[in-house]
């Protein structure tokens, strides 16, 4: 048999133990390979740079430093699962330096086994990449809001590069790997007993810590979400006072459970649970740190991701802008009726159904700007909001233009008074609200918007261009106004043949909410994208710790179950300790990383007019349910193997 072939027969015959191994080297192949697939395709750029060429800039930056993430952290993540089943070979490597194998060969001998197993997690990942590979560009392009779809292409500089990526890190970390058991002893190989473990200790200062560090950092993130304090600070403090409460939740406050549970006699000598408590504190102790890590990892990506999709959300373009189509008309703009007809006749010739309202604003200096009652009761009743009145004509209310000031004026309200002073004009309204929604795309140029009785606004001053400005706009409020693509072109290329992307022209502006949502749904599509796929490799790997964990241990789990079927354990027993065992070690980090995000998609819903519901439901069911399927594998595996333990 030469070097190779031992090398080779090794995996052969670890092959169930190298599996998990193989399979996550394989799927982080396959996920950067789908980077690569999309960066090189033809026609990915000019689809994008159609768009926006800021979004060609973004998608090709966000895919390429994808690309580096995942690299770096399947390099330190193949590396622990290396180490992880290294170190359950200890046995067998000891023998074989007892039949003469020398240091040299026996570094040669890992560097070998662990080329092959990622030669070929290379080859397999590309291959299944290139199998569902027309299946993705449909995806993406769906997701990317291309409307001709990517069309298929042999990506061949995809194949390459990520060939050449892995095979330069597998070389690395074959490289460190071989160096990374210990053999300078042969007794400390040949031993295969551990050392007594510690009876496992908590603090109950620092449990009742993790209670108030993660119960405060929540409180901090519904502050800045309700607008109590808004300050990106304030969030941040937020999110890391979580982020060590999680940290002592888990070395301190788990391990405190299971010594308050062992306290209680009659639960804890009832039937099984003797083994399943004390066992469990110490794999909790043991385990801690993977446990905060797995967690934290977790919580980024379902929060990642679920934003993301929630800011893909058509609502979130309403938000700013609740027409489909607003035309501005403004000072010396003799085409405005002509204009407004036009858009009535393209929308009536694509049977699209709508609902036009007009409103004259006009700034009077002091930052007020003035709208007359009726106007705003006309937009109001298109948009489907209440209309308002006022019985006197000193009397007004407020209208937010923004979002920021929509929160404002929810959490604070308006002043009790407006005083106009311009010249000789002085003019004093008493303001009797604040009104709840928009009316009027977000405009951050009108400081505050008043709207006053027809015959008050007749007699206001227009200071136009006297750091304000006065205009008219046309809102066209469209039901589906995402299907209307065709009609949306054709506008803006009637009004600007040139480049209907420009918004400005003169004495008049069109502004379509269809490109613009276009345009924000492709940002926030790479962004869902780089965070989908990212987040199901953190994900993936953090699972995939477990195990490793768990095989780790399985020399010492089969000693003892061996022992305890000496004395009585039955099969039936020891599935019910593992079971239980495994739900904590796999759910009780997922179940921690669920509330967060939770919590994280509750603040975000103060933020927002849309539900983020169906979208927060959607990724936390289906990462929860791939950690089912997970978990039900491996206790099948686990089992399996511990059953060959028992007498």
């Amino acid at each position: 048999m030469t070097f190779s072939q031992l090398a080779y027969h090794n995996i052969v015959r670890n092959k169930r133990m190298y599996a998990a191994h193989f399979w996550s080297s394989a799927f982080s192949v396959l996920m950067f390979f789908t980077y690569a697939l999309l960066l090189f395709h033809p026609d990915l750029d000019s689809e994008l740079a159609s768009s926006s060429v800021t979004m060609s800039l973004l998608g090709t930056m966000g895919l390429r430093v994808s690309q580096v993430l995942l690299v770096i952290f399947s390099f330190f993540f193949i590396l622990y699962s290396v180490g992880s089943f290294l170190k359950t070979r200890n046995k067998e490597f000891g023998i074989l330096m007892m039949h003469g194998m020398s240091h040299r060969q026996f570094r040669n001998l890992v560097f070998i086994e662990n080329m092959l197993i990622g030669c070929a997690a290379s080859m397999t990942g590309i291959a299944i990449g290139l199998l569902f590979s027309k299946f993705i560009l449909a995806m993406i392009s769906k997701l990317l809001a291309i409307d001709n779809g990517l069309s298929f292409y042999v990506p061949v500089q995809a194949v390459v590069t990520t060939l050449a990526a892995f095979l330069v890190l597998f070389v690395l970390i074959s490289l460190v790997t071989s160096r990374m058991v210990r053999v300078n002893r042969l007794i400390d190989l040949l031993k295969g007993s551990e050392k007594p473990k510690p009876d496992p200790q908590a603090s109950v200062w620092l449990s009742l810590l993790a209670i108030l560090l993660i119960g405060a950092g929540y409180m901090t993130v519904f502050s800045f979400a309700t607008g109590l304090s808004y300050s990106l600070i304030v969030l941040m403090t937020g999110v890391v006072l979580v982020v060590v409460g999680t940290y002592f939740l888990f070395t301190q406050l788990s391990v405190y459970v299971m010594r308050a549970l062992k306290r209680k006699e009659r639960m804890y000598f009832k039937k099984t649970n003797l083994l399943t408590i004390s066992e469990l504190a110490y794999r909790l102790k043991d385990n801690a740190k993977l446990f905060f890590i797995v967690a934290v990892i977790s919580a980024v990506a379902f929060t990642a991701i679920g934003t993301c999709t929630a800011i893909g959300h058509q609502g979130l373009a309403e938000m700013t802008n609740p027409y489909a189509f607003t035309y501005y008309s403004y000072k010396g703009n003799e085409r405005e009726a002509e204009h407004a007809a036009e858009i009535k006749k393209r929308l009536d010739e694509a049977n699209v159904s709508y609902r036009e309202a007009s409103a004259a604003l006009k700034y009077a200096g002091n930052d007020l700007t003035f709208m007359k009652l009726s106007d705003y009761n006309n937009m109001a009743a298109a948009l489907g909001y209440e209309t308002e009145t006022l019985t006197q004509d000193n009397e007004a209310f407020v209208v937010p233009t923004s979002v920021y000031q929509e929160r404002i004026y929810s959490n604070q309200g308006a002043v009790d008074e407006v005083q106009l002073t311009e010249g000789k004009t002085k003019m004093a309204f008493q303001l009797i609200k604040a009104a709840s929604h928009q009316v009027l795309p977000q405009d951050y140029g009108i400081i505050q918007l008043v709207v006053v009785s027809d015959s008050m606004y007749d007699k206001l001053p227009d200071n136009d261009r006297e750091g304000g400005a006065s205009y008219t706009v046309h809102g066209f409020v469209v039901d589906h106004w995402e299907k209307a693509g065709a009609v949306t072109d054709k506008l803006m290329t009637f009004f600007y043949p040139e480049n209907k992307n420009n918004y400005e022209e003169g004495a008049f502006s069109f502004v379509a909410l269809y490109p613009q949502w276009v345009m924000a749904k492709q940002a926030n599509g790479l962004l869902l994208l780089v965070s989908v796929l990212i987040g199901v490799v953190f994900f993936t790997f953090a699972a995939s710790f477990l195990y490793f964990r768990l095989y780790t241990d399985r020399e010492r789990d089969q000693q003892q179950v061996e022992l305890l079927s000496k004395i009585g354990l039955t099969r039936k027993e020891l599935h019910q300790v593992v079971t239980r065992q495994l739900l904590i070690m796999f759910f009780l980090p997922i179940v921690v990383a669920v509330i967060h995000s939770g919590v994280a998609f509750t603040a975000l819903q103060q933020l927002v007019h849309f539900s983020v519901g169906k979208s927060t439901l959607t990724v936390l069911a289906s990462f929860f349910a791939v950690q089912i399927v997970y978990f039900l594998i491996i206790r099948w595996r686990y089992l399996r193997q511990l059953q060959k333990a028992m007498v």
